[in-house]
């Protein structure tokens, strides 16, 4: 841990709530490729049930925590999972959590909570794309493999179980509120190629069948997810 300096989010960092389980980010810094780079970490009190696609610890299963690291303009290293795990251990980390790179400055975070629902986004636009454009083959970086400071990372915590298709409808529905966001920010594309997504919810209880946008906790997190992105879009067109 020598490596790493905590910043503190500017706010006290508060533990998760009664049904609310993604608190303030604990921020850190660490020195590397020669610039000094900023982290997110979200650690949780007991594990939750995640469904993502980032580079490391995606998949489906229960997870520890998340970390979103900053990665230097120009990134181009081909082993993002690798990176991803050698930085968790570097930090101490127990058990399988989620990583996300980004040369956003994570810092920059942007939330939105309603009912029971959690979103957070570090949103970055230089490299906007269409997800059908014939030519996105040919330039796009590995997802997860941020090469510009455009990526889009989204994390999404419900306080309620979903079911194993729900969890996947959740994820779709996280990837419709952002492009919907992004399209009301004047944006030219859907997304970025490097975007990634985790979608936690409780490990237990009563599942939620269905995790649509028209559903009872799908609805909550396509606002709340929304609102961040579109946050996180108009301020990154300030930068």
């Amino acid at each position: 841990m020598d490596a790493f300096v905590s910043h503190g989010s500017g706010r006290t960092p508060s533990p998760a709530r009664p049904g609310m389980t993604l608190g303030e980010p604990r921020l850190l810094s660490r020195h590397e490729d020669g610039a000094e780079l900023a982290m997110a970490l979200w650690r949780f009190g007991s594990p939750l049930l995640a469904l993502s696609s980032a580079p490391c610890g995606g998949g489906w299963g229960e997870r520890h925590w998340i970390l979103a690291a900053q990665v230097a303009h120009g990134y181009r290293r081909t082993d993002p999972a690798g990176h991803l795990a050698g930085l968790a251990r570097d930090l101490g980390l127990d058990g399988p959590g989620i990583g996300m790179l980004t040369a956003v400055d994570v810092r920059l975070v942007t939330a939105s909570r309603e009912d029971g629902v959690a979103a957070a986004a570090t949103v970055g636009l230089t490299d906007p794309s269409w997800a059908a454009a014939t030519d996105a083959a040919a330039a796009a970086p590995a997802t997860g493999s941020p090469g510009t400071v455009g990526t889009v990372n989204i994390v999404a915590v419900l306080d309620r179980r979903l079911s194993r298709a729900a969890l996947v409808n959740a994820v779709m529905t996280v990837t419709e509120a952002k492009s919907q966001a992004l399209w009301e920010a004047g944006v030219a594309g859907t997304g970025t190629p490097s975007d990634a997504v985790a979608v936690l919810c409780a490990p237990s209880g009563r599942a939620e069948a269905f995790g649509g946008p028209r559903s009872r906790y799908g609805s909550r997190l396509a606002r709340a997810v929304h609102r961040a992105v579109l946050d996180g879009s108009r301020r990154a067109g300030t930068r």
